[in-house]
C-alpha cells in the first residue's frame, strides 16, 4: 500500500478512534431520584461536622468539670514589712519587753485543698450534657430544613423538564407539518403563507424551549450546589411515587418525627438541670485542706528564728440565706420551660395548617389528574381532525396552529399536574418529618 492510499485509511480509522473516544468519555445520563439527594444535601453540608465537633468541645469541658474533685494545689507566698507591730508589756516598769515580734516578715507555703461533698459538680455534669444534647438537636433541625429547599429546586426543575418533553413533542409535529405543507406549496395545493403561519409557530416553539433549557439549567445547578453533586441537562429527575405513603400516614395518627420536636425536648432537660444546678448552689459544701511552709515568724509569733510548719483542717461552706435569690433562678427557669412548651404548641399547631394545606392541594391534583388524560386525548383528535381539513383545504392554517397550540396546552397542564401532584405529597410526608424514598 502506498503512502497516497494509506492517508486516507489512516485519517479515517483516527477519526473513527476519535469519537469513539469522546463518546467513552461522555457521562451517561443519572436517574436522579429525590430521597437520594435528600440525603446527599444533609451529606455534604458543612454543619454536618458539627455532629462530632460538639461532643469533642463538650468532651474537653467535662474533663474539666471532673477535676473539681481532684485535689486544689496553690502556692503562695508574702514578704511584708510594717511600721509598728504590737510590743508585750514589761515585767517592771521601765524594763525590756520579754519578746518584740518583727516588723519584717515573710512567708512562703503551699496550700492544697480537697472537696469532699459538693452537690454543683454532678449539676454541672448534667448541665453540660444536656446542653450538648440540645445542640445536637438543633444541628440536626437545621439540616433538615435543607429538605424543603431540595424540594423546591427538584420540582421546579421537574416540571420544567416535564414541560421540555411536551414541548420536543409539539416541535416534532410542526416540523413535519412545515414539511408536508411546504411540498404542497410546490405543488400549488397550499399558500406560501399556509407555510409561514406554521413556520412562525415553530420558531416560537423553538424559542419557548430555548427558555425552558435555560431555565432548568438554572434550576439544576441550585440543585448541584444543594446536593453537591454534579447535575448535567441531560440526567433525568425521576419524579417520586409517594401514594401509598401518603394513604398510610394519613390513616394513622399525627407523626412528630420532626427533628424539632427532638429539639424541644432536649431544651426542657437542660432547663431542668439548670434548675438543679441551681438549687445545688445553696447546697453545704465539705472540704478539707493542708497548708505548710516556711515563715518567719511561723505559727510561733514569739519566735524569734524562720521555721517550717504545717497545719490541716475541715472547712464547711454554706449559703444559708441568699434573699431568695436561687428561688428566683429556679422559678425563672421553670418559666422558661413554659415558654418552650409554648413554642412546641404553636409548632404542632402550624404543621397541622401546612399538613390540611397539603392534604387539600393532594385531594384536589388527584381529582384534576383524572381528567387530564381525557382532556389532552380530546385535543388530540381535535387537533387530527383540523389537521386532515387542512390537507382538505377545509381548514386555514390559523386554525391548524391554534389547534396545535391548545394541545400544548392542555400538554403543559397534565404535566404541571403531575409534577404538583408528586411535591405535594413530598411536601406532606416532609412536612411530618418522614423520609422520602
Amino acid at each position: 500500500m502506498t503512502l497516497t492510499t494509506f492517508a486516507p485509511v489512516f485519517a479515517g480509522a483516527l477519526l473513527a478512534a476519535t469519537a469513539t473516544a469522546a463518546t467513552a468519555q461522555t457521562p451517561a445520563p443519572q436517574r436522579l431520584e429525590l430521597g437520594v439527594l435528600h440525603r446527599a444535601a444533609v451529606d455534604t453540608d458543612p454543619r454536618l461536622r458539627e455532629l462530632t465537633l460538639r461532643p469533642a468541645q463538650s468532651e474537653l469541658r467535662v474533663k474539666n468539670i471532673e477535676t473539681s474533685w481532684y485535689p486544689s494545689i496553690s502556692v503562695e507566698g508574702q514578704l511584708q514589712s510594717q511600721s509598728d507591730v504590737p510590743t508585750p508589756p514589761t515585767l517592771v516598769p521601765g524594763g525590756t519587753p520579754l519578746f518584740l515580734p518583727p516588723k519584717n516578715t515573710y512567708d512562703a507555703s503551699v496550700h492544697v485543698e480537697q472537696r469532699i461533698v459538693d452537690s454543683t459538680v454532678a449539676a454541672q455534669l448534667s448541665v453540660e450534657k444536656a446542653q450538648l444534647a440540645e445542640d445536637q438537636a438543633r444541628v440536626r433541625t437545621a439540616l433538615f430544613a435543607l429538605r424543603q429547599e431540595v424540594n423546591e429546586a427538584f420540582f421546579t426543575a421537574a416540571l420544567l423538564q416535564e414541560r421540555a418533553g411536551a414541548l420536543a413533542a409539539t416541535i416534532t409535529d410542526l416540523e413535519a407539518r412545515l414539511s408536508e405543507t411546504a411540498t404542497r406549496v410546490r405543488e400549488g395545493a397550499a399558500l406560501p403563507s399556509d407555510a409561514a403561519a406554521i413556520e412562525a409557530s415553530l420558531l416560537q416553539r423553538r424559542q419557548d424551549a430555548a427558555e425552558l433549557r435555560v431555565d432548568r439549567r438554572t434550576a439544576l445547578s441550585r440543585l448541584g450546589l444543594l446536593t453537591g453533586r454534579t447535575i448535567g441537562e441531560a440526567d433525568v429527575l425521576v419524579l417520586p411515587d409517594l401514594g401509598s405513603d401518603v394513604v398510610k400516614e394519613r390513616a394513622a395518627a399525627a407523626a412528630r418525627a420532626r427533628p424539632e420536636y427532638d429539639q424541644f425536648a432536649r431544651t426542657r432537660d437542660r432547663l431542668a438541670q439548670q434548675q438543679a444546678a441551681a438549687d445545688a448552689q445553696v447546697r453545704p459544701r465539705v472540704s478539707a485542706y493542708g497548708r505548710a511552709g516556711l515563715g518567719y515568724p511561723g505559727l510561733n509569733v514569739i519566735g524569734s528564728q524562720p521555721e517550717f510548719y504545717a497545719l490541716g483542717g475541715v472547712q464547711l461552706q454554706w449559703r444559708a440565706w441568699t434573699w431568695g435569690a436561687s428561688t428566683r433562678e429556679h422559678d425563672a427557669y421553670g418559666i422558661q420551660q413554659q415558654i418552650v412548651l409554648a413554642e412546641e404548641e404553636s409548632f404542632t399547631k402550624s404543621l397541622a395548617r401546612t399538613s390540611d394545606g397539603d392534604l387539600a392541594a393532594i385531594d384536589r391534583l388527584e381529582s384534576t389528574m383524572s381528567l387530564d388524560d381525557r382532556i389532552v386525548s380530546l385535543r388530540e383528535d381535535i387537533d387530527r381532525t383540523t389537521q386532515a381539513r387542512f390537507r382538505e383545504g377545509v381548514a386555514t392554517s390559523s386554525e391548524s396552529v391554534d389547534r396545535s397550540t391548545d394541545l400544548l396546552q392542555a400538554r403543559f397542564a397534565r404535566a404541571g399536574h403531575v409534577v404538583e401532584l408528586a411535591q405535594a405529597r413530598a411536601r406532606y410526608l416532609t412536612t411530618l418529618g418522614l423520609e422520602v424514598r
